[in-house]
């Protein structure tokens, strides 16, 4: 059974709406892409709803025109911008001594149960990334394993409540339910990153053109995520202070000149700002020294970020880089030396049928990764936006459906005599059970908050 995907990656200088096939055998095709300037946008805030919406709009329309067809599933990024995140641990008992799905799902539900999130902000991806079996660690995957004490580790990232909702807003006037709304950081790491390296431990950088997200995958999932407001449009503002010159002006000359290395004394003719008319000409090393000041330093603050996130240690395959700037040249060798001499690459979009020139660009590595993550190609366990359990090519409903199945296994839990959680730790799980069912009598919830002051 096919289906079809849409992936809109609203960035702050682009939006791009790509449509994919997904084939019975997993496999995607792509069938066309729409490229529109951003409007209404700011390092990946949204300012201007309206603006906002009639961007996603034309970008929908010129892929659906490309494509031909229309669309089932719609995968829509989110910015790093106002994220939070945090790491949390769910343990359980597992009553039949085998572990399935709903005992990994109850597990992760408890994390997220436990977890200590700021009221304004709402969940967006829970992240397994350590599961333990009986205390025995580094458990790559539980399910079908024996056991009767199941802990998972989860990362879970947050974004500010208000920022979500504007975004749904301007996705919905433009005529487009979400199926599903993924971190832009996340997207791309799922675009260029393999398995070798997911292995080893990877940072992931996407240099926007007003954004950098930083993702760092280790083991199993996805660890850590950071934000840094800079991106290639602060290099088009630089070459226009230094060289007077108009931001249309110096922003040709950051994509048909831009490099680091460059020491070529050739004069190139530029207009000058506020004189109609008038022209002055510019030596290409003084724009490539304009460009490396701007470079080092954003390089330089996300080595620190990756320095103050305690993982550096866990990254052996190094630095992935993607994102339009990328395209600078020697950016890679300046990443290596910055880094410490981490290993660096420069990553395009994995190739797949149907992936036109156009999009064998690290500028849209983000949009690749959004088609990708709708067609299953995610982190083995995920706790989505949706609050529903992705594994693997399933989508299985996070509790409500497990609803009463899993009341009857922890009443039964409960009973036993073994007492392998605390008493404190079952009640948890009663707790979480009746917060997430909206038909219940609430007793649940009054026995816990009346008996976790006994614990």
């Amino acid at each position: 059974m096919s289906t079809t995907i849409l992936g809109i990656d609203i960035g702050s200088t682009k939006i791009c709406a790509v449509i994919a096939k997904k084939h019975s055998n997993g496999d995607l095709k792509i069938l066309g892409a729409g490229i529109a300037k951003s409007q209404g946008l700011k390092k990946g805030i949204i300012t201007n709803i309206d603006l906002a919406s009639s961007s996603i709009k034309n970008a929908l329309n010129d892929a659906k025109r490309v494509a031909g067809t229309q669309y089932e599933t719609v995968i829509v990024s989110i910015s790093g911008a106002y994220t939070k995140s945090v790491d949390s641990v769910g343990v359980v008992n597992v009553p039949n001594h085998d572990i399935g799905i709903r005992e990994i799902n109850r597990a992760m539900q408890m994390a997220d149960h436990n977890s200590n999130i700021p009221s304004e902000y709402e969940k967006l991806h829970i992240l397994p990334y350590n599961f333990k079996v009986d205390g025995q660690e580094f458990i790559e995957d539980p399910l079908g394993m024996n056991g009767s004490r199941l802990e998972v580790q989860v990362h879970i990232i947050t974004v500010q409540k208000t920022s979500l909702s504007n975004l749904e807003k301007a996705v919905k006037l433009a005529g487009i339910k979400i199926d599903n709304i993924v971190l832009s950081g996340y997207a791309s790491e799922i675009a260029v990153v393999n398995e070798d390296e997911k292995e080893l431990g990877v940072v992931v950088i996407d240099i926007g053109g007003a954004t950098c997200n930083m993702i760092i995958h280790a083991g199993n999932s996805l660890r850590y995520n950071d934000f840094l407001g800079i991106g290639s449009n602060n290099i088009t503002n630089d070459l226009s202070t230094a060289l007077h010159t108009p931001l249309h002006a110096a922003d040709n000359i950051k994509i048909n000149y831009g490099a680091l290395n460059n020491t070529s004394s050739e004069l190139i003719e530029l207009p000058i700002i506020g004189d109609d008319g008038s022209t002055h000409e510019v030596s290409l090393d003084i724009v490539s020294n304009v460009i490396y000041a701007r470079v080092e330093e954003t390089l330089m603050i996300l080595a620190k970020m990756l320095e103050d996130s305690g993982y550096k240690d866990q990254v052996g395959a190094g630095i992935v880089l993607t994102g339009g700037l990328t395209k600078i040249g020697g950016i890679r060798e300046l990443t290596t030396a910055i880094f410490d001499n981490l290993p660096s690459r420069v990553a395009k979009p994995r190739e797949m049928e149907g992936l036109f020139e156009t999009l064998r660009d690290p500028s849209y590595s983000t949009a690749i990764g959004l088609v990708l993550y709708g067609g299953g190609y995610f982190t083995p366990y995920e706790i989505d936006s949706n609050k529903k359990l992705r594994y693997k090519n399933e989508i299985i409903e996070a509790q409500n459906n497990l609803q009463e199945t899993v009341i009857d296994e922890s009443l039964k839990i409960s009973s036993k005599k073994e007492n392998i959680l605390s008493p404190k730790d079952k009640l948890a799980e009663l707790a979480i059970m009746d917060d997430n069912n909206k038909n219940t009598t609430g007793f649940l919830s009054a026995l816990w908050n009346r008996l976790t002051q006994l614990f």
